[in-house]
């Protein structure tokens, strides 16, 4: 009897463990699609919380390379024949990011100037300086005393030099490029995703029925004009479906419309912003550290993008083969005729050398690039040492009367005249108009008191040795004469006829050419003498001039893990 009595007990036991187990299971088999902070369903087609539960990783956009995030010593150069303190290293760290494999090149360059020409064509009288304050300064290949007028007719447009690094823009110009970019793969991944009308990128762009992604993510109606038969409500390929309610006596039957129709970030397939790189991020992917990484610390230092102190390789196959093309010496752009040349006068084709460590071309020779960076002599690590950037300039969206982002439009667009004459447009029809950030968001914020902190901590007033802490009430305005950076003063104006009048500083008292609109610029050129290949070197020139050696690439941030794979020892 009691044996029996055991029986029931361990019978009962190992039921309620079973039953236990089963519960357990499919608790947790249901919390997947569970909020752990309310319980509710998440993604339920009566409604709710909407979420891209299935997300996985970030795209790789266009042309991009994904550059792993880590420490680095910036500004560490082997040669500083100048002596000049231009170059004081420091220990910096950078996150991952997404770096363009080559230069941008003309063909893609081309590509951004037809868009414009077709969507805001020049000869009407609202848009004529939009492609004009575009498009490249092929002026920039004259010489006083040399024959390059081939170069001029011919490098920007010809198809034999369609996949060069295109040269004769300005930092601003390739902004603007960096923003156009970002707008045109994002409205082809919409597209591609059901949420806009396919084709229209090209059927239906006009000046005013163009796609911006800000404004897609905060008025998405308004995108392409408020057309609503282009701006489709939720994609074509999704399997949500209107839900319906059961009738009964009292009440008929009710269908609730689909939710979260538009794609938003939290869908996850809306890339961040093109934009240049800064000048962290571009000495860091130039570097390539990461190819002599042993364990935590990094084996000798790199004097060029590659490994070793010549510029030659040491491989078997392609010993003494040039690694960039550079000028090797006074009249000698490419070396001799023949095998050991670097096979190149002026720039090349991208790709014709061997990429570094991260997989990234052309990071010395070819052509210098432009960052991001508004340039100061020196770096100031004591302030940050995390994603370094001077030229910060914090805008938000314009609120209009009825309580709605306001945007550009045909007779709100604004132009930008440069200081040597250039007319540029500041923004585009259908973008949200930006204006400088107020006290609002700087209210007893430690992080950032001011809506341009180009020159903190270093040419503001503060800055300067005729500071006056006691004085009070001038506005924090610097008298003429006191500048940190007392640069010249060079102003364009429009008499009343409407001709521009160009005012040149002639002044003779001036001390420096550094101010708030000289960017930073990295790696040797087609013109440079090795000196400058150092990835480590910087040099700066006017935001709002080009030459026939400074190109660019762009970068995007990354969202997520730093990296995607496990590490291994020696990985």
């Amino acid at each position: 009897m009691k044996v029996n009595k055991i029986m029931t007990v361990k019978l009962l036991l190992s039921l309620a463990i079973v039953l236990g187990l089963t519960t357990s299971c499919s608790k947790s088999s249901s919390s997947k699609n569970s909020s752990r902070a309310t319980g509710w369903k998440i993604n339920d087609k009566k409604g709710g919380f909407q979420y891209a539960s299935n997300f996985k990783k970030q795209a790789t956009g266009p042309g991009l390379v994904m550059v792993e995030g880590g420490t680095f010593t910036m500004g560490k150069v082997q040669d500083d024949v100048m002596h000049d303190w231009n170059n004081t290293p420091n220990q910096q760290h950078v996150q991952s990011f997404y770096m363009d494999e080559t230069e941008v090149t003309n063909l893609m360059y081309m590509e951004y100037l037809d868009w414009l020409k077709r969507v805001f064509p020049p000869d009407q009288e609202n848009y004529k300086n939009i492609y004009e304050g575009a498009s490249p300064d092929t002026l920039v290949w004259r010489n006083r005393l040399g024959y390059n007028e081939t170069m001029t007719n011919n490098y920007l447009r010809h198809p034999a030099y369609a996949n060069y690094p295109v040269v004769g823009v300005n930092w601003i110009q390739a902004v603007e490029f960096s923003k156009w970019r970002t707008d045109r793969v994002n409205e082809n991944t919409l597209e591609s995703a059901g949420y806009l009308k396919k084709d229209a990128k090209v059927l239906n762009s006009t000046a005013e029925s163009t796609f911006s992604t800000e404004t897609y993510l905060n008025a998405p109606s308004k995108t392409f004009g408020g057309d609503e038969k282009i701006v489709l409500k939720g994609p074509r390929n999704s399997k949500a479906k209107p839900s319906k309610t059961k009738a009964s006596k009292d009440q008929p039957a009710t269908e609730n419309a689909q939710k979260n129709v538009y794609a938003q970030r939290t869908s996850g397939i809306i890339l961040p912003e093109y934009r240049l790189p800064t000048e962290a991020e571009w000495e860091y992917a130039a570097a390539a550290d990461v190819g002599q990484r042993e364990y935590n610390i990094y084996k000798g230092q790199k004097k060029y993008p590659w490994s070793g102190s010549y510029t030659r390789s040491g491989k078997r196959q392609v010993r003494g083969d040039q690694l960039a093309n550079f000028k090797q010496g006074k009249g000698d752009y490419g070396g001799i005729a023949g095998w050991s040349d670097d096979g190149a006068d002026i720039t090349n084709v991208v790709k014709s050398y061997p990429p570094n460590d991260f997989g990234l071309y052309d990071m010395a020779g070819n052509v210098a690039e432009w960052v991001a960076d508004v340039y100061r002599p020196i770096v100031d690590d004591e302030a940050s040492d995390f994603n370094y950037y001077r030229g910060n300039i914090y805008t938000k969206n314009k609120i209009g009367e009825d309580g709605k982002v306001e945007l550009v439009t045909g007779e709100t667009q604004k132009f930008d005249t440069l200081a040597n004459g250039r007319v540029m447009a500041r923004d585009f029809p259908g973008q949200i108009a930006q204006v400088p950030v107020d006290e609002k968001e700087t209210y007893l914020r430690q992080n950032f008191d001011k809506s341009d902190e180009r020159n903190y901590r270093d040419g503001d007033k503060q800055s300067t040795r005729y500071f006056d802490f006691s004085s009070e009430g001038d506005g924090g305005k610097v008298k003429a004469g006191q500048e940190m950076y007392d640069s010249p003063q060079h102003n364009v104006t429009t008499d009343s006829l409407g001709s521009m009048v160009r005012k040149y500083d002639k002044s003779n008292k001036r001390t420096t050419l550094v101010n708030d609109n000289v960017r930073v610029y990295k790696g040797g050129s087609w013109r440079d003498r090795a000196y400058w290949l150092d990835p480590a070197q910087r040099r700066y020139f006017p935001q709002d001039m080009a030459t026939d050696y400074i190109g660019f690439r762009c970068a995007m941030s990354r969202v997520g893990p730093k990296a995607d794979k496990k590490k291994r020892p020696r990985n």
